[in-house]
């Protein structure tokens, strides 16, 4: 079986890559020319950890090619999966002109029966639009092709994509045919083997799937910080209370961390579009409304314990940052709370000097010459009047406290994801911020 993934964006080069792994042939396209050559070279555009030695693996044994030319790769495809960008449009909703370009084109290029899968989170209704646009296209050719679209949501995290695809929780498809059903039940039966569910549906049901979920993660993050905040008034403690409810089945332990806010390609963007589908159909979801005005509230909240600390005298403050990307083992930095936090210091007169292990490449590129970064973390204290931890990396967990406190000109540190015991850190003579922590905003 011949596989072509439209796209080599985060999913589409996961996605081709871990198809490529189990000994399909697979051509991943982009439209990008200095991306493709990169990748014929194994080098990547994006960091995902095991994904760039899994790439090379499978180009040296033929199996992975990188090309530019999508009308010839889906000649001799049986399968073709759409995954381009739909970023988010003005009004929230999912731009998907990119996935219509690409239906268009596989309809004016396709030579025999091929299961067309949108891979993009799309909104309910795109695969149909996709089906209209692979119609018109082989409309104007005198050949008369069979084919079927179908709908295949991916549920990639970010720092554990390639484990996620290879030992997926569960693979959800939309078919409307039993010749769809079937050809795609064979492609991932290797993924399969070991239990994990493969769930077939309808295809508005599946698109859907992949709102529903994104959005339902987003509202427990939203939940637990906006908890948080209210700890912090009462006199409570947020860990106390994050394991007296994670205990409860119900509720489970996961996505229950306070935190500085949730960022990314996919929180931020699907709960917008849902929030426009609900709209454009006459429905308000007002619930994934106040899960998004918690979320941008919540990105504010170091920086505003930064003020109720130091108040006009944050003017002329260098604050060190440790992290920068919007979660541990990833350089994504789209919708990173570390960008809201450094537009408000810098706004507010502070300088800044960061590190982070694997996103400063993307940062520069974002920030130029606003922010100083060090080459590592300990080299950024070094003239900073207090720490700030923006993301989680496990580097950060356990530091030298005593270097930490020798080099900072204050022993303040705020904890943007209350990786410290505050108990632990005051031993070593610091004042601790941390999110819903009792006392933690008191002077050590």
């Amino acid at each position: 079986m011949k596989i072509s993934i439209v796209g080599t964006g985060y999913v589409g080069l996961v996605t081709g890559t871990c198809f490529a792994e189990v000994g399909l042939q697979v051509t991943c396209i982009d439209i990008d020319s200095t991306k493709i050559e990169n990748l014929k070279k194994g080098i990547l555009p994006i960091y995902e950890p095991g994904l760039e030695e899994m790439v090379l693996r499978n180009l040296e044994n033929n199996r992975l090619t990188f090309s530019t030319d999508l009308g010839t790769s889906i000649q001799d495809s049986d399968v073709a999966f759409i995954a381009v960008g739909t970023p988010p449009d003005e009004d929230g909703s999912a731009d998907l002109k990119h996935v219509l370009g690409v239906a268009r084109a596989i309809g004016e290029n396709m030579r025999h029966y091929c299961v067309v899968v949108t891979k993009s989170t799309v909104p309910v209704g795109t695969a149909k639009k996709v089906h209209d646009e692979i119609t018109q296209a082989m409309e104007k050719r005198p050949d008369d092709i069979e084919f079927d679209v179908a709908s295949n949501p991916e549920f990639l995290k970010e720092g554990a994509a390639v484990q996620d695809f290879l030992k997926p929780d569960r693979i959800v498809i939309g078919v409307e045919s039993e010749r769809a059903q079937k050809i795609l039940q064979k492609l991932y039966h290797p993924f399969t083997l070991n239990g994990h569910p493969l769930i077939m549906m309808d295809i508005p049901s599946a698109e859907m799937t992949k709102y529903a979920a994104n959005s339902m993660l987003a509202t427990k993050i939203s939940f637990m910080n906006d908890i948080a905040n209210l700890c912090e008034v009462l006199g409570a403690d947020v860990n106390m209370v994050r394991k007296g409810i994670g205990t409860d089945p119900r509720i489970g332990n996961k996505f229950i961390y306070p935190g500085a806010g949730y960022g990314g390609s996919c929180f931020p963007k699907d709960v917008k579009a849902l929030i426009s589908t609900g709209e454009e159909n006459n429905y308000d979801l007002k619930v994934l409304k106040a899960v998004e005005e918690v979320n941008q509230r919540q990105k504010g909240v170091l920086f505003k314990k930064m003020k109720e600390r130091y108040g006009d005298e944050i003017a002329g403050k260098t604050v060190a940052i440790w992290g920068l990307s919007f979660k541990p083992k990833t350089d994504d930095m789209r919708e990173a709370p570390s960008l809201v936090l450094i537009d408000q210091l810098i706004g507010a007169g502070a300088k800044v000097q960061s590190y982070d292990p694997v996103a400063m490449p993307e940062a520069k590129r974002i920030l130029g010459d606003k922010v100083q970064f060090g080459s590592n973390p300990y080299e950024i204290l070094e003239g900073a009047d207090f720490l700030t931890i923006v993301t989680e990396w496990s580097e950060f967990r356990s530091p030298d406290f005593s270097k930490v406190g020798s080099l900072l000109k204050e022993k303040v540190i705020f904890d943007g994801r209350n990786i410290y015991d505050l108990e632990d850190i005051k031993e070593y003579g610091f004042e601790y911020h941390g999110i819903g922590i009792i006392n933690s905003n008191s002077h050590a």
